[in-house]
């Protein structure tokens, strides 16, 4: 994975998902190794065994450049946080200095950083930006978060889920609600997980087909099933996890009230809870809406796990960082 970039889930096969998730369990310190061993070419992630403070050496002297488009809580923190503890810096540039596309052209931004930084963690609105960004750049580019997908969601969203159930494989994730960037992540990396996958939209509010159709496609290879329906209570019955996102989307701000018309019946509340496993969790990515996607007892209940979730950005980012930017072993 060593200098490779990040745009979709998809850009990582099924064994690379399951390394970084080994990687961000062995960074967090609740297995003691991977539970594979690396190759050369996989890079390196011996040094967080190596004793005390061994992984704040593995970005020693690295620098990644956050170049956002959007504002940010969760992304903007765990990002700077998690290469400080791995070692590294992270220098942040807000929309008005940068100005992708506007004040300079994507391709000169990407060169330019690429003369500085080790790797360039983007949040921008459309998605071809951000491929753009890693067509020009020399450097390793990971998506974090544009309008067609929200990779590094979907690792800690997968990290929650084998940390609070014990496995992927068989798991069943019904996520309620819009076929955003979030959803389709999610979906794909689900897919490769062997996970059982329920998606429920109102209409208009499905995944994109060809997002479908590649979740399909791994599905099969990976021994996970999909299935995209419009009822939601359908999709949450016996699932052991519950998901659901905002009904509108940064960017999406003119089509709220149409879209909270539209969603209508799909709030997650303790009904709908009612209907999936009894040890089921809620999982949100956050910012939630409370009393529109989800209610105010769902999500401050006890199935809820969403500030789990939200720690652990930090911690599969890290194994992302560490095996893209890190050094070759050997």
């Amino acid at each position: 994975m060593r200098g490779r970039d990040l745009l979709s889930i998809a850009d990582l096969t099924p064994e690379e998902l399951r390394l970084v998730l080994d990687t961000a369990h062995a960074l967090k310190g609740l297995r003691p190794t991977p539970s594979r061993p690396l190759s050369p070419e996989q890079g390196s992630v011996e040094a967080f065994n190596a004793g005390e403070g061994g992984s704040r050496r593995l970005l020693a002297g690295k620098v990644l450049a956050l170049v956002f488009e959007k504002p940010s809580l969760r992304t903007r923190v765990s990002f700077d946080v998690g290469m400080r503890q791995l070692g590294g810096e992270c220098l942040y540039l807000s929309p008005p200095e940068v100005g992708l596309g506007s004040r300079e052209p994507v391709e000169d931004v990407a060169r330019v950083l690429s003369r500085y930084v080790d790797g360039i963690a983007a949040r921008t609105f459309e998605h071809r930006t951000v491929e753009e960004l890693a067509r020009w750049a020399g450097v390793p580019v990971i998506n974090a978060l544009s309008e067609g997908e929200h990779p590094c969601q979907a690792l800690a969203d997968l990290l929650t889920v084998e940390e609070k159930k014990g496995r992927l494989a068989g798991v069943s994730l019904a996520f309620v609600g819009d076929g955003n960037n979030v959803a389709r992540s999610l979906c794909l990396a689900a897919a490769m997980s062997g996970m059982d996958f329920r998606f429920a939209s109102p209409a208009g509010h499905e995944m994109p087909p060809e997002t479908v159709a590649r979740a399909e496609e791994l599905a099969r290879a990976c021994g996970g099933s999909l299935a995209c329906l419009h009822d939601p209570e359908e999709a949450v019955r016996g699932a052991d996890v519950v998901y659901t996102d905002v009904w509108a989307s940064m960017g999406q701000e003119a089509e709220a009230s149409a879209r909270r018309e539209a969603f209508q019946g799909y709030q997650v509340d303790a009904k709908m809870m009612a209907l999936a496993a009894a040890d089921a969790v809620f999982m949100h990515d956050l910012p939630a809406h409370r009393g529109e996607e989800v209610a105010a007892e769902v999500i401050e209940g006890p199935q809820s796990v969403v500030f789990d979730q939200a720690e652990n950005r930090m911690h599969a980012q890290k194994a992302a960082l560490a095996l893209i930017m890190g050094e070759e072993s050997g």
